[in-house]
Order: C-alpha cells, then structure tokens, then sequence
C-alpha cells in the first residue's frame, strides 16, 4: 500500500510517529532558539564597533551601516521567533494527537512533508490552492 492510501486509510499518526515528529521538531526548535540568541545578540552589540575616533563623514556612513544591519538583525529575529512559535504550536497539536492532520482538508499531511515542515498545518493541496 502507497503511503498516499496509507494515509487516507488512517485519520491521525500513531503515537510511535508521534513522538518521531516530536523529537526532529525539539532538534529543529533548539537550533532555532539558539539562531534566534545570537541575532538578539547582534542587534544588543550593533552599535558596540565605536566611531568616537574617526571623521565626522565616517561616523555618518557607519551610522547608516548600523542601521541597516539593526534592521536586517531585527527582521531575522521576527522571523525567527515566528518560527519558533510555529514549532511550538506544532509540539502542542501532537499533545493533542492532531499534528500532521490538514486543517483544511482534514486529510493526513504526508510524512515527507511534515519531515521538510514540521509546523505545516496544509498538505500540498490545500497549500496550492490557497
């Protein structure tokens, strides 16, 4: 049996596949954690390079240069800790038993799927038809 029929003959993972799923999304959300530190860290030390010492016109570009990497620091945290959420409502849905099931169309969201997105809430199908 095709993992497809596999998939519409079951309505949810089994437990076993559950905590598999588990355990790939808490890898997946330390290392996130941890990306998302260090770019707090770097919007924290940004400003740390120091211009007192230099022409009035450099401190100009290096304000600039600051403000662009705070602001390219402060979109990747967003993005980050939007991730980290979306890994941590995925823990929650498979406490539920809920995880891997499409919230559109009520079908199991396949393995290979769900081992690329872990957070995926859509299969493929729903995805493209959004």
């Amino acid at each position: 049996m095709s993992e497809s029929a596999e998939n519409t003959a079951k309505n949810r993972y089994s437990d076993e596949e559950l905590v598999e799923f588990r355990e790939l999304i808490l890898e997946k959300l330390e290392a996130a954690r941890s990306e998302f530190r260090y770019y707090q860290e770097q919007l924290m030390t940004a400003n740390a390079n120091g211009t007192d010492d230099t022409s009035s016109g450099y401190v100009t570009l290096e304000e600039g240069s600051v403000t662009m990497d705070k602001e390219h620091y402060s979109q990747l945290a967003s993005r980050q800790r939007k991730f980290i959420d979306h890994l941590e409502n995925a823990l929650i849905r498979i406490e539920n038993k809920t995880y891997g099931i499409c919230r559109e169309t009520g079908k199991l969201i396949p393995r290979e799927r769900l081992r690329l997105v872990p957070h995926a809430t859509l299969s493929m199908e729903a995805k493209l038809r959004q």
